[in-house]
């Protein structure tokens, strides 16, 4: 496991972990299903005049303002999609009229299960052109009832709102010089790449944080030179080159300048591969099976640095063979190499410096590149401009392992947060089997770590390798999470049933909880592929009830069915008072059945 390999997939990780580094963190979740509707998308009413002239017309329009990585539809669904086009009905006062104008066109955007759909982000107005009665003198307010549909990378929950706005009349219109042109092709967003797909802007608070990640990145280049594979050898190699060289101080210091080259090519290399990566890619965090992954590599790195077991021996070795490079060339490869063997130990530093890499235009996240490949070269730069400081240098020692280990719990760290953010990619059930996964991962290293001996026999130490790499695979194997189609579900709440019934759709309702032991095998049902097509057909809204915590909302809704515990699926048939009661332990076939009496 080299650098580049822990730099890539730390770099991945620290994307999100690390992105709002030093900032104070959001009052809200806007992508938790329990978020209020306002904080996932608003809407209101601005017009293009401040105040309009009788039988003049004006534009006015919905301004809908999405929060991060929520959007919304056009007027018609894109094809395949089954949700909800967003609609827009106007009430002016009487004697006004209204003519439609083209909505701005739509984009792609990113939808559910990590797919790319057509529609709405950022800011988007939908305009209307209204027209006061020529004969009108007073004031009048214009009204829209907004309804849609405001998906994330995970859900989507229905939208509707009556925003208005009172329009005050004078002999002349007064334009409105803050609104932009609503004439149907203005769209402003804060997150999208202008329309022609080009450009992204960077963030203010990232461009006022640039030296502190520059800085880190140097902190975090500078921390992978004590680890054990190349902190032993940086003096051995000084005194070696101080040895080829003689009294010529101009030597040995180009031979440090060879040695900085060295590693920043390495680095350099490393950023345009992660830039070309993360242009292509995107989103990745969103993607189950990435975090997964990345959960499993780095709980293995963690443990392997923590001591329970040892991998790498073989490029210790190669680092030792660092001195063994003669010449300018020697040192410049001795860069390259170093790069290659500070393996496992990207520190809490670099992995914030390089998580912003991605948010940055290539020419800045080069430079963070190449400031960690400054920090990493720095000690053998100052020590070939002062090679008597080589004396000054600590023993190499137990502390240099106690250091390793200690620096293990960062991993272990990043490992929980990737765990975490899995709850928001996967179904309970899908989640619980994930981190019993990790464990048997986890069994897989201590069974390497455990009689994996130098001192065994070849044959024993393959015995155990095997036994060890198909544990690994088990644990993946068991925990890696599906591709297949997930279902939608919203937040229950007793006016979103009303809402939806008032709609005539068809609602069903799990009432759950963490703590169900039926609940969760429940859930098994769900993961059938027809079944999920039946309810994609029929058109059911489907919402939980979620009764992990005390809420007397949700034990007055079960009480009110007539149950006293859980678990309770209820589906609501439009045309239909009485809910259909599922039984208590799911089938495929039950659920199916019920579907089934939706008409239609």
């Amino acid at each position: 496991m080299n650098l580049q390999v822990s730099a890539l997939l730390t770099i991945f990780a620290a994307q999100s972990a690390f992105a709002q580094f030093g900032d104070e963190p959001p009052k809200f979740n806007p992508s938790d299903p329990a978020a209020p509707q306002q904080d996932r998308l608003t809407a209101e009413i601005v017009a293009d005049v401040t105040s309009a002239a009788p039988g003049k017309p004006f534009l006015a329009a919905v301004k809908l303002t999405h929060a991060p990585l929520h959007h919304t539809y056009g007027k018609v669904l894109p094809p395949d999609v089954i949700g909800r086009p967003t609609s827009v009905t106007w009430t002016v006062p009487e004697g006004w009229k209204l003519e439609e104008v083209p909505w701005p066109a739509t984009y792609k955007v990113l939808s559910t299960e990590g797919k790319m759909s057509e529609g709405y982000d950022g800011i988007t107005y939908l305009p209307v052109k209204v027209t006061p009665a020529p004969s009108a003198s007073d004031s009048g307010e214009i009204t829209a009832q907004v309804s849609a549909l405001v998906c994330d990378p995970h859900s989507c929950m229905p939208f509707s709102a009556t925003p208005s706005l009172s329009i005050s009349l004078a002999d002349t219109a007064i334009a409105n010089q803050v609104i932009p042109s609503l004439d149907g092709k203005a769209k402003l967003s804060g997150t999208n790449k202008s329309d022609d797909g080009e450009g992204k802007e960077v963030d203010p608070e990232t461009q006022r944080s640039f030296l502190t990640y520059l800085f880190f990145a140097f902190i975090g280049g500078l921390i992978l030179n004590v680890m054990p594979c190349v902190f032993p050898v940086l003096g051995i190699k000084i005194m070696g080159i101080v040895g080829q060289a003689g009294d010529d101080r101009k030597k040995v210091i180009a031979h440090g300048f060879a040695y900085t080259a060295g590693v920043l090519l390495s680095f350099w290399v490393l950023g345009l591969v992660v830039i070309l990566l993360g242009k292509g890619w995107g989103f990745q965090l969103q993607s189950p099976t990435f975090v997964f992954a990345l959960c499993a590599f780095f709980l293995v790195f963690a443990l392997n640095m923590a001591g329970l077991f040892e991998i790498g021996i073989s490029v210790v070795g190669l680092g030792s063979g660092l001195q063994a490079k003669q010449g300018i060339a020697g040192s410049f490869f001795s860069g390259l190499l170093a790069t290659l063997v500070a393996t496992p130990c990207s520190a809490p530093f670099l992995g914030a410096a390089l998580g912003v890499t991605l948010s940055l235009p290539p020419a800045l996240a080069m430079l963070v590149f190449t400031s960690v490949g400054i920090g990493l070269a720095f000690p053998f730069l100052l020590l070939s401009a002062f090679p008597n400081l080589v004396s000054s240098l600590p023993k190499p020692g137990a502390w240099m392992d106690s250091l390793k280990q200690g620096m293990s719990f960062l991993l272990f760290g990043t490992a929980a947060f990737l765990a975490w953010t899995l709850t928001g990619l996967v179904e309970s059930l899908d989640m619980l089997v994930l981190l019993l996964s990790l464990v048997v991962v986890a069994m897989g290293c201590w069974i390497y770590g455990r009689w994996n001996s130098p001192l065994a026999s070849a044959k024993t130490r393959t015995i155990v390798a095997v036994i060890a790499l198909l544990t690994i695979a088990g644990g993946i194997s068991m925990g890696w999470p599906s591709q297949k189609m997930r279902l939608d579900w919203g937040t229950w709440s007793e006016t979103t049933v009303e809402e939806l019934r008032r709609s005539k759709k068809p609602v069903y309702i799990d009432f759950t909880a963490k703590w169900c032991a039926t609940c969760q095998i429940n859930k098994r049902v769900y993961k059938n592929e027809r079944l999920q097509a039946l309810f994609k057909e029929k058109g059911v809204e489907l919402l939980i009830a979620d009764w992990t915590n005390e809420g007397p909302a949700i034990q007055k809704a079960i009480n009110d069915l007539g149950k006293a515990a859980i678990p309770v699926n209820v589906l609501y048939i439009p045309g239909e008072d009485e809910p259909v009661i599922l039984p208590e332990l799911l089938t495929v076939k039950n659920v199916t059945e019920a579907l089934n009496r939706i008409s239609g």
